[in-house]
């Protein structure tokens, strides 16, 4: 990509960042990542495979001894009404133009933001509204891996909290396996090397993480509103780069 040297120290920083998010909430690593790599430059068809690694890497050795802690039938259940969208996502994310695939990025990015902000929890009491996050989710997971908020509203309410994160992990794994494997499939430019090297920088993240997990679960509403806060600026200057 011929990035500069802050274009490198930014994005490591940000790298760290998507490690801190994905083990500190369990969730959330692209939806909190990605708009802040589109600012530094790249397309989301270039990022998304290095989310996707780095997502494998982390999600697999966070998961390597604690496989027993994962709800595997409620997983299951819910598979049927979450891949075939995404499927759908990814086909339109490797068909539709980059610049539209951003604005989307960055308007659910905002949708979230504000609802942290806001403290305006998505919830779900209903067995119909939760099928429709489940097909909102898989979509937004497939075009740009940021679904995880609609989704993760209605399995907070039928997994047990101490389950809850591994069992996303696994879903993570699973849809993220269906993005890379379409990716290699229609011959994606995969910047293998470049994400090699991010690793290391993005482990710093994940330590951190794993060490706050606890104390960012049960301090979640502050968090959400600093980072809704952060959010929403920065995406709303990407919209309007992309827009102006």
């Amino acid at each position: 990509m011929g990035f500069d040297t802050l274009d490198l120290i930014l994005i490591g920083l940000i790298f760290v960042w998507t490690g801190f998010v994905r083990t500190g909430l369990g969730f959330g690593g692209a939806a909190l990542g990605l708009p802040l790599m589109l600012l530094v430059g790249g397309s989301p068809v270039y990022w998304l495979p290095i989310i996707g690694i780095h997502l494998f890497f982390f999600t697999t050795l966070t998961l390597a001894r604690s496989l027993d802690k994962v709800d595997w039938g409620y997983l299951t259940k819910t598979l049927i009404w979450i891949v075939p969208p995404t499927l759908i996502g990814v086909i339109g994310l490797l068909n539709l133009p980059t610049k539209v695939i951003v604005v989307f990025i960055y308007c659910v990015t905002i949708f979230y933001a504000i609802n942290w902000i806001l403290d305006n929890k998505i919830s779900s009491n209903k067995s119909w509204l939760d099928k429709l996050y489940f097909i909102l989710g898989g979509y937004i997971s497939g075009t740009s891996l940021t679904g995880a908020p609609l989704i993760v509203a209605v399995y907070m309410r039928h997994v047990d909290k101490a389950l809850l994160r591994n069992t996303m992990f696994v879903l993570w794994i699973i849809l993220v396996a269906i993005k890379m494997t379409a990716f290699v499939v229609v011959g994606v430019s995969i910047d293998w090397k470049f994400s090699l090297y991010l690793i290391p920088i993005t482990a710093i993240g994940h330590v951190l993480g794993v060490f706050m997990h606890q104390k960012i679960i049960e301090n979640d509403q502050y968090f959400k509103k600093w980072v809704g806060g952060a959010l929403l600026l920065i995406s709303s200057f990407g919209m309007y780069k992309v827009i102006a």
